[in-house]
């Protein structure tokens, strides 16, 4: 691996594994595509269909989530959160479109959904969504709620997310030196060995979810402000980003990685907007 990480894999066994947080990716893709660049036809939507309605009597399947664990499959909060999504960008589509759809059951699923994050996904000791029902592990991917409109970014629940978050690892927090943990490997059992640096695309969020935050919290906003100055000086001369930093700001994991990238361009986007007072509102 880069500079020497381990472990290294020929292959990737997540070939093998379910992953239902990917409807959701792409349909929120397919909606902003028709919103921003051209409509989608019709043949395409007629797949999209399907896939909802496969979506509506499927989204109960234990999967492995965003960080293909090895444990076993799980219910975790960010698959069931981006089948919400799934959903919720099909009826936008649908109505922005007219396009022939199954309102009341994608509604009615949607809305299953949502109450279920909410009543599960929840966990009041730790005062913060976690990484799967029945768990008091900490996720980053739970930082995504508001940039997916799932969550208001000023909801008491997210805003106990973002607090138990920003805690020091050594706390059962995430962050380490303004960088974020996926997870703490010591507390979660996700089949593999403990130790990893910190996710450069989690950071990222965590700014965004700050910046969000900001608008009526000046605090969190100069919060988003420092740790996103912060994450520039963690770029190579080129200004590339690595997966993850290791405890000596080194790069580690793979390089440069594109989902790092995306992730400092919508950071940097919604925070320069925030900053120049033009965003008062968030964009759906």
């Amino acid at each position: 691996g880069y500079r020497g990480s381990r472990p290294v894999r020929i292959g990737n066994a997540a070939y093998r594994q379910v992953q239902m947080d990917i409807y959701g990716e792409m349909m929120d893709a397919v909606y902003l595509y028709n919103k921003y660049v051209t409509p989608i036809s019709y043949d395409l939507w007629q797949d999209l269909r399907r896939m909802a309605d496969w979506l509506c009597d499927n989204w109960q399947t234990r999967d492995n989530g965003i960080w293909e664990v090895r444990s076993g499959p799980r219910h975790f909060v960010y698959s069931k959160m981006m089948c919400w999504v799934a959903l919720d960008r099909a009826l936008r589509l649908a109505a922005k479109r007219s396009f022939p759809a199954n309102i009341q059951k994608w509604t009615a699923t949607r809305d299953r959904i949502y109450q279920q994050v909410l009543r599960k996904g929840w966990n009041a000791q730790r005062r913060s969504f976690v990484q799967h029902y029945g768990s008091s592990v900490l996720d980053a991917s739970c930082l995504t709620m508001p940039l997916m409109f799932f969550m208001s970014p000023t909801d008491p629940k997210m805003t106990q997310t973002l607090d138990a978050i920003c805690q020091p690892i050594a706390q059962r927090g995430l962050l380490s030196d303004g960088h974020v943990y996926r997870y703490d490997t010591a507390e979660a059992k996700d089949g593999l060995r403990a130790g990893e640096g910190t996710f450069n695309m989690c950071g990222l969020w965590l700014i965004e979810a700050l910046t969000r935050a900001g608008r009526t919290d000046p605090k969190r906003l100069t919060q988003a402000h420092l740790l996103f100055e912060k994450m520039l000086g963690q770029g190579n001369h080129l200004g590339l980003y690595s997966e993850e930093a290791g405890l000596r700001g080194e790069s580690l994991g793979n390089f440069p990685q594109a989902f790092a990238h995306l992730s400092l361009i919508s950071a940097a986007f919604n925070l320069d907007r925030v900053l120049d007072g033009l965003d008062t509102h968030p964009r759906k």
